[in-house]
């Protein structure tokens, strides 16, 4: 069983994996890369197992010759979700995405259109405190490489993720979190995306604010360790994600709302 002392040891496990990661990252290393990446999500809850979501995504990147992380949009996605709540520990979701990539430096500097299909689980390990989850996640990636022909690429994606609220015991309005989290990459060989079966492994710390139980904003700094033919690459990120739940739900309860309460005043 954990311990109360786990979360403590979990953080300073992740400090540790960090600073190794950052140094073994400084050897041997071709090209290093600045990236901003903001996304947008839009769930929506069918009913108690079912929910949908919508993310809208856009990718800023650095060049060998800048520094400047706008410098160049490499790359713009749209996904669609659907999540099956199977039970408190499991969530199990697919998705279907199309991602227009454009002088990725991970792929190339030409056009490569991308469609990609994934199943996806996720075990919550629910704890007082804080929640400990892993996530399982398959792609099936469609992409056109540098001769206009289309490859595919099946990709394997496992993360482990630390969640902890810090001035509250649960997420809910006004609420500030940490996160932390690594994930590793293993992908099938292809001319668009490279032979090595290791893909990159990718460290995730950050933190979050819920502005209401359905808004929430989060920012994190991301490093990813690529390893490539023609070169290992490192990119630095900083992630901003911003997520709505119900939105048009909750407007429309808002607008009736409004619109009640003006009858209940000409009445008056």
């Amino acid at each position: 069983m954990l311990s109360k002392s786990n979360p403590i040891q979990i953080i300073q496990i992740v400090r540790c994996l960090f600073v190794i990661l950052m140094i073994t990252n400084s050897y041997g290393q071709n090209t290093t890369y600045g990236q901003f990446w903001n996304e947008i999500q839009f769930n929506q809850t069918l009913s108690k197992k079912w929910s949908t979501e919508i993310d809208l995504g856009t990718t800023y990147s650095s060049t060998e010759s800048t520094s400047n992380i706008f410098e160049n949009t490499i790359q713009r996605s749209l996904r669609g979700w659907a999540h099956y709540y199977y039970s408190s520990r499991w969530k199990f979701s697919t998705f279907l995405a199309y991602y227009n990539n454009k002088d990725v430096p991970e792929i190339g500097q030409f056009e490569s259109p991308e469609w990609r299909f994934a199943l996806q689980g996720i075990y919550y390990f629910h704890k007082t405190g804080y929640t400990l989850s892993t996530r399982m996640r398959t792609e099936f990636r469609h992409m056109r490489n540098q001769d206009d022909d289309y490859e595919n690429v099946f990709r394997y994606r496992q993360q482990i993720k630390y969640l902890q609220p810090i001035n509250s015991k649960i997420l809910r309005e006004g609420v500030i979190y940490a996160v932390a989290s690594d994930e590793i990459y293993l992908k099938s060989g292809a001319k668009v995306t490279g032979e090595s079966f290791f893909d990159r492994n990718r460290l995730n710390i950050g933190a979050g604010y819920l502005f209401t139980d359905d808004i929430q904003i989060e920012l994190s700094y991301c490093n990813e360790y690529l390893p490539r033919n023609k070169g290992n690459q490192t990119t630095n990120a900083a992630s901003l994600n911003i997520s709505f739940n119900n939105l048009l739900r909750n407007l429309k309860k808002k607008i009736a709302s409004k619109h009640n309460q003006e009858i209940k005043d000409e009445d008056q």
